[in-house]
């Protein structure tokens, strides 16, 4: 069953006045989503040590976190396109709460397994928001400006990354990474991994309560005019797929995810290893610079795409975020390391919203399933930060960061593709005029 999500056919004028109180609540989500999602970067320095792990076993936190991408996208997609926009983030955000909530027990049980479940459990959640946000977001207004919305959108997503490291650094890295003594029996092991665990607890416990309040203002809009959403099959997801801009887009947010989780992943490490600060507490809340000057990217991103082509802002960016990480991997040390990896958070911050935008242009009344396959591509959050940790272990860390390097590689000529008319961007048997009822 669908519902219909725009009362009458004098909805337009509705949407438009709508628009102005409706945007600034979804772009609280983006915010929400955001904050909670960067608390993965400080998360994997305390359980590293806590559990003794390698950095390819760290880096589970990032493949189950981001694996729930891709098993929750397309269900998500087909959920969203039968309830709509507004009931699916509620039930986005009540699972995000939930997710937060079984910290908890996974801090009193001080077992390495039961955080990867809640991390997956968090990331369901904000894979059912980010499929109705992401294209709700571009819809609440002029189509003609959907790219600058998006972006705009995705710098408060940013301000979120940028406050969460400070938040969770304060509250999980402030007393310090502590490391079992060797030689420690079974029982004091065990009593010595609940007591650092406990310090997850807290950060998580206040993340659920505003995400439930966030959820019941959400329900109490819940009949708002919104864009229509139509229902999606599963053959329209393999339709779509024939579409080139949509199906290269999708690698390219693979790509773009995965090298920009890797890096945040890597950053307390790094910064430790080239000697840019002596604490993990320290470097824990740089990871704020970097988070923040993608913020800033975005703010400015916003402005210079009513302007520039976004093929062109995109190819851009990836290019120069490229080159910062060969240089970060390979030549530079000390501060000039430092500054090298935490810019290139300026130039990934139009990637995501840009590729979004191109990938989605022309879909019309498929959009919600465009958003699915979209959101299922950032699985390459799970995949790209195991191949660099992965390498980290075999290589060093330094040289791991070409990783993502080869990663921007592909998505600047995915801008110029574009750029250049090269990539159809509408199914070649879709008859629905983009924006129609």
């Amino acid at each position: 069953m669908h519902i219909q999500e725009t009362p009458s056919p004098a909805a337009t004028g509705g949407q438009a006045a709508v628009a102005s109180w409706l945007l600034p609540l979804v772009i609280t989500l983006f915010f929400a989503w955001g904050f909670c999602t960067v608390l993965v970067d400080v998360l994997i320095p305390k359980l590293k040590a806590t559990f003794s792990l390698n950095y390819a076993e760290a880096m589970l936190t990032q493949f189950c976190f981001f694996l729930a991408y891709f098993i929750v996208s397309i269900p998500a997609g087909l959920l969203v396109s039968r309830i709509g926009y507004m009931r699916g983030i509620v039930l986005g955000l009540a699972v995000m709460a939930g997710g937060c909530l079984m910290f908890s027990p996974a801090a009193s049980l001080g077992w390495y397994p039961a955080f990867l479940a809640a991390l997956f459990v968090l990331a369901g959640g904000i894979t059912l928001v980010q499929v109705a946000a992401n294209p709700l977001a571009a819809g609440l207004g002029d189509p003609a400006r959907a790219h600058s919305r998006l972006t705009l959108a995705q710098a408060f997503n940013s301000f979120g990354t940028m406050l969460g490291p400070l938040f969770g650094s304060s509250l999980i890295l402030a007393a310090g990474v502590s490391e079992p003594t060797p030689g420690m029996d079974a029982a004091a092991l065990a009593a010595f991994r609940v007591e650092q665990a406990g310090h997850v607890r807290l950060p998580y416990m206040i993340i659920a309560g505003v995400l439930l309040v966030l959820a019941a203002l959400c329900w109490w809009f819940r009949r708002a005019p919104v864009p229509v959403v139509r229902p999606v099959g599963q053959a329209d997801y393999l339709r779509l797929l024939r579409v080139p801009r949509l199906s290269l887009g999708a690698l390219s947010i693979f790509l773009y995810v995965g090298a920009e989780v890797a890096i945040g992943s890597a950053l307390v490490n790094y910064l430790i290893m080239v000697g840019a600060t002596g604490s993990e507490h320290a470097a824990g809340n740089l990871i704020s610079v970097y988070w923040g000057l993608a913020m800033v990217g975005r703010f400015i991103g916003a402005w210079v795409l009513r302007s520039v082509p976004a093929g062109v802002v995109l190819a851009t960016c990836a290019t120069c975020a490229g080159v910062l990480a060969l240089l970060a991997g390979t030549t530079l040390e000390g501060t000039a390391a430092a500054v090298a990896i935490l810019s290139i958070g300026l130039f990934n911050s139009v990637m995501f919203p840009t590729i979004f935008t191109l990938s989605i242009d022309g879909l019309g009344e498929d959009t919600p399933g465009g958003s699915g396959i979209l959101c299922l591509a950032i699985v390459g959050g799970a995949i790209v930060p195991l191949l660099t940790g992965v390498t980290a272990d075999r290589f060093g860390l330094a040289l791991a960061l070409l990783v993502p390097a080869v990663c921007y590689v592909w998505i600047a000529c995915y801008g110029l593709l574009v750029r250049f008319g090269v990539l159809a961007g509408r199914p070649a048997t879709d008859a629905v005029v983009a924006g129609e009822a």
